[in-house]
């Protein structure tokens, strides 16, 4: 299946097909390993909030920052 054949897909196939995925991930044996640069920002995250340097907002103003 193709990015043409998925664009053509109603919504509501679109999330089944995704569902019947995330099953058929969920259920591998072999455990995917997470990327070399995934640990880089967490460790960079990380830093930034033991430095006080992270702000965090509520979930409505990060609505609100998107509706503007």
């Amino acid at each position: 299946m193709g990015i043409s054949e998925i664009k053509v897909m109603s919504t509501i196939e679109r999330i089944q097909a995704m569902e019947m995925l995330w099953d058929a991930l969920c259920h591998e044996e072999k455990e995917i390993e997470s990327p070399v640069w995934h640990e880089k920002i967490l460790k960079e995250r990380q830093e930034r909030f033991k430095s006080g340097k992270t702000k965090f907002i509520t979930l409505e103003n990060l609505k609100e920052h998107f509706r503007k």
